[in-house]
């Protein structure tokens, strides 16, 4: 198992869990458009720390009964509505979903990939994960059919996104993803299309 306590950092908190369940989280961001690209990993608790793989970003209203409507017909760009109207900070919210993917064992050293006994609480905080802890959270890609359970092709975009982000992190960039592919080549050896896609994302 990979050693990663001593990658561990506490520096990019991204916002609070607001739903969670025993395969998912989601996190509402402390900053509007503040979510983490598609396929990051993040951390959350710090007692007992899960981590998981961003699947889906949303923005929408705090109010669930109040959509947001078009403000900038008199604007000369985007960024133009926001300046005009402050407010936006306040009526909006972003949130994205992680999928659970592993977890440090009982010593703390190394990782278990897979679920836990028990999901993340109600406002625990999640981090981002600098390089190095990538790095070591994917030195082995046990986790991988937990991400590609899911519905594809938002699965094997997902499956993509982490591995081009995991191999920005290592020093041999290409030999990573060329395990990778072989990890992924096992598991979809049955369904050559989901395969052919998500080797395609990776090669592009």
């Amino acid at each position: 198992m990979n050693t990663i306590a001593n990658t561990t950092n506490y520096t990019t908190r991204l916002g609070e869990v607001v739903e969670t369940s025993s395969a998912a989280f989601t996190v509402q961001c402390y900053d509007l458009y503040g979510a983490p690209a598609l396929g990051a990993l993040v951390r959350t608790g710090r007692d007992s720390p899960v981590y998981g793989v961003v699947r889906n970003v949303v923005t929408s209203s705090m109010d669930p009964g109040r959509r947001p409507v078009a403000r900038g017909q008199d604007e000369a760009d985007e960024e133009a509505v926001y300046r005009s109207n402050p407010q936006l900070d306040k009526l909006l919210r972003t949130d994205f979903q992680a999928t659970i993917v592993g977890y440090p064992d009982s010593v703390g050293t190394g990782m278990r990939y897979g679920l836990p006994s028990q999901p993340p609480r109600i406002h625990a905080f999640v981090h981002a994960c600098a390089p190095p802890e990538v790095r070591a959270f994917a030195e082995d890609l046990r986790f991988l059919p937990l991400v590609l359970a899911g519905a594809a092709p938002e699965a094997d975009e997902v499956v993509a996104a982490f591995l081009r982000q995991a191999a920005s992190a290592h020093d041999d960039s290409q030999a990573f993803l060329m395990k990778a592919g072989r990890q992924i080549a096992r598991l979809l050896s049955r369904d050559l299309q989901r395969l052919n896609a998500i080797l395609g994302s990776l090669r592009a």
